[in-house]
């Protein structure tokens, strides 16, 4: 039996939560990096992502990162990850836990 969309999309956020920006101690998900998460019917799955710095040195490192972990799920055919800079990102996008872990609370 296939898994839903659902269930795709819940293992792709907890897939996300083991990707790190190198020079932050907090998962890409919880720094609110991830704008969106599209699963089609076929099991592509776009991804538009924000860095927390338009120049970030590690973009390539961390995009693949994500496509390779994220084809790497059960039901998922491809990904397709795009780097987006609107809205800017802004630590008020970051869950609790990061901003307690960065010593923002």
């Amino acid at each position: 039996m296939s898994m839903t969309r659902f269930e795709i999309e819940e293992k792709i956020v907890a897939m996300l939560k083991t990707v790190y920006d190198p020079e932050i101690p907090v998962n890409v998900y919880d720094l609110g990096l991830i704008y969106k998460i599209d699963v089609s019917d076929g099991g592509e799955v776009n991804i538009d992502m924000t860095l927390t710095a338009p120049n970030c040195p590690a973009a390539d490192f961390i995009m693949e990162d994500i496509r390779q972990k994220v084809e790497s799920i059960e039901g998922v055919t491809a990904a397709t990850i795009q780097l987006v800079f609107e809205p800017e990102w802004d630590k008020e996008m970051m869950s609790e836990e990061a901003k307690l872990e960065l010593g923002f609370l």
